[in-house]
């Protein structure tokens, strides 16, 4: 599993970073295919976005970002964790919720 960090201050470069690091894994074009996203709560309260890049022939290519530890978890097509990336300066959860809903 490759592990990284990076600087993202907005929910659009968090959005862009995810859909071409999910892109990558199947040499996918991101233009080309629908990035889906959920809030993710526990209690109540919002804890992280769940992102879904739908690919072809029913690939889905996930991320989750969990803001606890400001990690982006990255999974492949069969489910296996592939990816995790720490936001070293991550955009507020709750500026993320009216894009996410």
């Amino acid at each position: 599993m490759h592990e990284s960090s990076i600087r993202i201050s907005s929910y659009e470069q968090l959005r862009t970073f995810i859909a071409e690091t999910l892109s990558k894994f199947e040499s996918l074009d991101p233009q080309q295919y629908p990035l889906a996203q959920r809030v993710l709560t526990q209690a109540g309260q919002p804890c992280g976005l769940y992102f879904c890049l739908h690919g072809p022939r029913a690939v889905r290519l996930t991320a989750i970002w969990e803001t606890r530890g400001n990690t982006i978890l990255f999974y492949g097509a069969d489910g296996q964790r592939l990816q995790r990336t720490a936001l070293l300066e991550p955009p507020a959860i709750e500026s993320c919720l009216s894009c996410a809903a």
